[in-house]
């Protein structure tokens, strides 16, 4: 009961600190973007590091890193392949998930293994 209470806490506090901090910049699509997978991040490492301790929380902070690289590459080609020939984005966002995962896995193996 207590982590909940302690998951509830930090995830409200870092929810609201990023998105006060995508309210004051510009554009305002950066709103949702600092709302969600930082404040998360940070609520869970916290908890990790109370939990498990500061050395396993720093192997996931390293996992988290990877998996944020691996998804810009993802990202950057799916855009990238949107913008220059105009298919179908549900087609591009299939057809791109292997950058994404051959990112992560490599990332991993060179450096998380």
């Amino acid at each position: 009961m207590t982590e909940l209470l302690i998951r509830f806490i930090a995830g409200g506090i870092f929810v609201s600190l990023f998105a006060l901090a995508g309210d004051l910049l510009r554009p305002k699509s950066f709103a949702g973007l600092f709302g969600a997978a930082p404040s998360i991040a940070l609520a869970t490492l916290i908890l990790t590091i109370r939990t498990k301790g500061a050395i396993y929380a720093a192997m996931e902070a390293r996992s988290m890193l990877a998996g944020a690289i691996a998804f810009f590459v993802y990202a950057s080609v799916a855009s990238w392949v949107l913008m220059r020939y105009k298919p179908k984005a549900l087609w591009v966002a299939i057809g791109s998930m292997p950058a994404w995962f051959g990112v992560a896995f490599g990332l991993w193996a060179l450096f998380l293994k």
